[in-house]
C-alpha cells in the first residue's frame, strides 16, 4: 500500500506500487489515481510497515529526498519532530 499526497493539489489517495526501470527517474501514476495528479505535480510518496512491537526500537524508517528529476539529494533513518 501505497500513499500519494499532491502538494499542488491537495489530493490524497491510497494505491499501489508497480516496479520501473532503475535510474530513469519516472513516476507513474496510472488508472483511476491518475486523474488525481498531472505532469509536474510535486507529491510526497509514503510507504508504511507494520513492524512488531519488539522490534520498534531497533527500526530505523527511510526517508529519501529528491531533486526534479527524481535524483537521490540525501537520505536519513528519522522522522524529525517537533519540539515545544
Amino acid at each position: 500500500q501505497v500513499h500519494i499526497w499532491n502538494i499542488n493539489n491537495g489530493e490524497r489517495f491510497i494505491t499501489y506500487a508497480i516496479k520501473g526501470q532503475r535510474g530513469t527517474g519516472m513516476i507513474s501514476v496510472n488508472g483511476s489515481a491518475a486523474r488525481r495528479a498531472s505532469v509536474g505535480d510535486l507529491i510526497i510518496i509514503a510507504a508504511f510497515a507494520q513492524v512488531h512491537e519488539d522490534q520498534v526500537p531497533g527500526h530505523k524508517p527511510q526517508l529519501v529526498f529528491v531533486d526534479e528529476a527524481n535524483r537521490q539529494l540525501g537520505a536519513r533513518q528519522f522522522v524529525p519532530t517537533q519540539q515545544l
